[in-house]
């Protein structure tokens, strides 16, 4: 993989190990303001960070853990794009369940390094 694409790559690492500190405000921090954000396990679009925060505040109590099975990045100069499929170790009422999913994250490069500009997530249809 090349170097520009590793460091998309990261990105998800990045995201995903803020899942695992439960802080939504630390999940929060990987997107840009105008982010929007189609979650997995909600119909409401999140269109801000506060909206954003919010999905994440009721998402992160069932401690997810993601782990991609497919990725395909493209990159366009400030701009790339990760889309593919991932699986989510959940703990629903207590109990472990894994959620298969499509994925795709829009990033864009800012001073400061890569944002999320928009993140889509849709459970994977049987």
């Amino acid at each position: 993989m090349s170097s520009k694409k590793t460091e998309i790559s990261d990105q998800f690492a990045k995201w995903n190990n803020a899942l695992q500190t439960g802080n939504p405000d630390a999940v929060v921090a990987c997107y840009a303001e105008d982010a929007i954000l189609l979650p997995t396990v909600s119909a409401k679009v999140r269109h801000n960070h506060d909206e954003i925060r919010d999905y994440f505040v009721h998402f992160l109590t069932k401690k997810p853990h993601g782990k991609i099975t497919e990725e395909n990045i493209r990159i366009y100069d400030n701009i790339a794009i990760s889309s593919g499929l991932y699986t989510f170790s959940l703990t629903e009422n207590g109990d472990p369940a894994d959620v298969a999913a499509r994925f795709t994250f829009v990033y864009k490069k800012y001073d400061d390094g890569w944002l999320i500009v928009d993140h889509h997530s849709s459970i994977l249809p049987a």
